[in-house]
C-alpha cells in the first residue's frame, strides 16, 4: 500500500514539473537524443476538455452557492481538476520519444518511459492503426485512438507500469507526430 501511495505521489510530482516546463518550452530527458513528438493531434482535444472542466465548475459554483462548505470543496476539486487535465497535456509535450545512438525511449506523458536498446529492434515500420486489440506482449501506447509505428523486438524488453507492474512485451505500437521521420532514423545505416 505505501508503495503505491509512493508511486502516486511520485507520478503527481512528475505531473506538476510538466507544467513548469511546458510554458518555459523545455523538455525532460532529451540530452543527447533526437526527440519525436507525438501530442500535436492531440492539442484540440485537450482543449475541449480543459473548457468542459472549466464550465462544469462554474455551473456547480453557481449551483452551490448557497451551501459554502460543499462549494469550497467541490470548488478545490474542480480546480485540481482542470490543473490534472493540462498537467497530462503538458506532460506529453514536455516528454517526447527520445533515440539515441543505443537506445530508443519510447514514453507517453508520466504515464509510460520504456527504454528500447537499438539492437533488439527487429523490424520497423510506418503503420497506422485504429483498432487495437490487447495482447499480453503487446505496449500498444495510442495518441486519439490510433498508432503509426510498430516495433518488433528480436527480445523481449520489461516494461513497468507506473503502478510497479512489469511484463514483458516483444512489439510496440506508438504515435509519432511525423512517423516517416522517426522510422527512417531507426533503419540501419
Amino acid at each position: 500500500m505505501l508503495g503505491t501511495l509512493g508511486r502516486l505521489a511520485g507520478h503527481e510530482a512528475r505531473l506538476c514539473a510538466s507544467l513548469v516546463l511546458w510554458p518555459a518550452r523545455r523538455t525532460q530527458g532529451t540530452a543527447g537524443g533526437r526527440a519525436f513528438g507525438y501530442m500535436r493531434g492531440q492539442g484540440a482535444t485537450m482543449a475541449g476538455l480543459v473548457f468542459v472542466c472549466l464550465v462544469e465548475t462554474v455551473g456547480v459554483s453557481a449551483m452551490l452557492r448557497g451551501m459554502p462548505t460543499a462549494h469550497d470543496v467541490l470548488l478545490v476539486l474542480d480546480i485540481y481538476t482542470v490543473l490534472f487535465v493540462v498537467a497530462l497535456h503538458a506532460a506529453c509535450v514536455v516528454r517526447p520519444h527520445v533515440l539515441t545512438p543505443e537506445t530508443l525511449r519510447v514514453r507517453y506523458g508520466v504515464h509510460v518511459d520504456l527504454r528500447i536498446p537499438r539492437e533488439a529492434i527487429s523490424v520497423v515500420r510506418r503503420e497506422t492503426r485504429n483498432t487495437h486489440t490487447p495482447a499480453d506482449e503487446t505496449l500498444d501506447l495510442a495518441v486519439g485512438s490510433q498508432t503509426s509505428v510498430t516495433l518488433e523486438l528480436a527480445e523481449p524488453v520489461t516494461h513497468t507500469s507506473f503502478l510497479g507492474r512489469a511484463r514483458e512485451v516483444s512489439v510496440v505500437r506508438l504515435h509519432a507526430d511525423d512517423p516517416g521521420a522517426l522510422v527512417r532514423a531507426l533503419m540501419p545505416r
